[in-house]
């Protein structure tokens, strides 16, 4: 099972999509935050983590878990 979540951030005037804790593992540069957004979605559901989407300041706008989910919160 891969590691790391899938965080789509705004660098340098696009958009992207990373996976945490991996240096230099950037993949996708996106014009619009809304198809980083796609892509980083597919990606966290296909290995199975959660999706960290960052806003344009940076601050976490949401974050959406596609596996196992480590909190035991009912609903």
């Amino acid at each position: 099972m891969p590691t790391g979540d899938v965080e789509t951030f705004h660098q340098d005037g696009s958009w992207h999509n990373r996976i945490e804790g991996q240096d230099g593992s950037t993949f996708g540069t996106h014009k619009t935050r809304d198809e980083a957004i796609r892509e980083g979605r597919e990606e966290a559901r296909r290995r199975k983590v959660e999706h960290i989407i960052h806003n344009f300041d940076g601050t976490i706008g949401e974050r959406n878990t596609y596996g196992q989910d480590p909190r035991n919160i009912k609903g």
